[in-house]
C-alpha cells in the first residue's frame, strides 16, 4: 500500500525509549525550566522552523519532476518529522504539572523538584536535583524522577538511609541534605556541550 495512505500512529509515545515515556496514570511533572524550554522549542517549530521548511517545499515542487527532486524528498520528510514533534510538545505541555521548587514550603523531605546531598557507600558524595522526564541533564546532575536513584529518594527525608538497587547489588544511600531551590533553567545547544 502506498505510504500517503496509510495513518500514521497518533501515539507520538511509541517509538521513545522506556526511560522518557510518563508512567501511566502518572502526571508529567516539570520544572518552570523545563516546562518554558519545551514551549520555547515548539514556538521555533511552529512559527519559525515549518514554515521555512514549507517554502522549501513549495520551491522544489515548482521545479518540475518531484520524484527525483532531492530538496522536494528531503522538506516533505522533515516536514513529517517537524509535525510529530510538534504533536509531542503539544501532548507533553497539555499533560504537564508544573511544580516549581522555589514555592514548595520548606521540608527535609524528598519530593519532585528537590535538590538531595547523599552519600554513597564508597564515600563519595554526589548532589542530584530531582526534575522532570523532559529535563533529565546527567552532566548537570539533573536526574528524572523516575529513574532508580530518584524512585529510591522519593519521601525519604534528611538523616534517612536508604536503599538502592545497582547492577553491582543493593547499597546504601545516606541523605545528608535536602534543599528546594531555583534551577538553571537555559540548557547550552548541543554545540555547547563539547
Amino acid at each position: 500500500m502506498n505510504k500517503a495512505f496509510t495513518k500514521e500512529s497518533d501515539n507520538d509515545d511509541d517509538d521513545l525509549p522506556p526511560e522518557m515515556a510518563v508512567p501511566v496514570g502518572s502526571k508529567n511533572y516539570m520544572t518552570p525550566g523545563g516546562w518554558n524550554r519545551l514551549r520555547t522549542e515548539l514556538y521555533e517549530l511552529v512559527h519559525k522552523e515549518r514554515p521555512h521548511v514549507t517554502q522549501v517545499v513549495n520551491w522544489a515542487a515548482s521545479n518540475g519532476d518531484r520524484s527525483e527532486n532531492a530538496d522536494y524528498q528531503y522538506g516533505k520528510r522533515r516536514l513529517r518529522e517537524i509535525d510529530r514533534r510538534i504533536r509531542f510538545l503539544q501532548k507533553r505541555l497539555e499533560n504537564a504539572e508544573v511544580v516549581d521548587p522555589e514555592t514548595r514550603e520548606a521540608t527535609d523531605q524528598i519530593f519532585f523538584s528537590a535538590t538531595v546531598t547523599y552519600l554513597r557507600e564508597d564515600g563519595r558524595e554526589e548532589t542530584v536535583a530531582i526534575v522532570g522526564i523532559d529535563e533529565t541533564d546527567l552532566k548537570r546532575n539533573y536526574i528524572s524522577w523516575t529513574s532508580p536513584v530518584a524512585r529510591a529518594l522519593l519521601k525519604a527525608r534528611e538523616g534517612d538511609t536508604v536503599p538502592l538497587r545497582t547492577p553491582g547489588g543493593m547499597e546504601d544511600l545516606e541523605i545528608l541534605e535536602v534543599m528546594y531551590v531555583a534551577l538553571q533553567t537555559e540548557f547550552p545547544s548541543d554545540g555547547d556541550l563539547a
